[in-house]
C-alpha cells in the first residue's frame, strides 16, 4: 500500500522538475506551459492523498475545478502561441518581447 509520505514525496518531485524546467528553458513557450501543467498536477495530486487520507470529499472537488481551469489555460494558451506563430513565425520567448497595441 503507498502511503502518504509516498505520494508526498512524488508530489513534490513534480512540482520540483516542473519549477526547474520553468528556469532552466525560458525559450520554448510551449515547454513553459507543459511544465505550468507539471505544477497543477502536482498540487492535485496533494489534493487527492489528502482528500484519500484524511476521508474528505472536498479535496477530491477541488481537483475537478484545477482540472477545468487546467484545460481553459491550455486552451487559450495554445490559440496565443497559434496566432503568435502565424504573425512572428516563432515561439521563442526571446522574440515575443514586444507587444502591439
Amino acid at each position: 500500500m503507498i502511503g502518504l509520505p509516498q505520494v508526498l514525496l512524488l508530489a513534490g518531485i513534480l512540482f520540483s522538475i516542473a519549477v526547474a524546467g520553468i528556469f532552466l528553458n525560458r525559450k520554448n513557450v510551449i515547454v513553459l506551459l507543459m511544465c505550468i501543467e507539471l505544477m497543477l498536477l502536482a498540487v492535485n495530486f496533494n489534493f487527492i492523498a489528502f482528500s484519500h487520507f484524511l476521508g474528505d470529499l472536498s479535496g477530491q472537488i477541488f481537483v475537478f475545478f484545477i482540472l477545468t481551469v487546467a484545460a481553459a489555460e491550455a486552451a487559450i494558451g495554445l490559440a496565443i502561441l497559434v496566432v503568435l506563430f502565424r504573425e512572428r513565425k516563432s515561439i521563442n520567448v526571446e522574440e515575443l518581447d514586444m507587444m502591439r497595441g
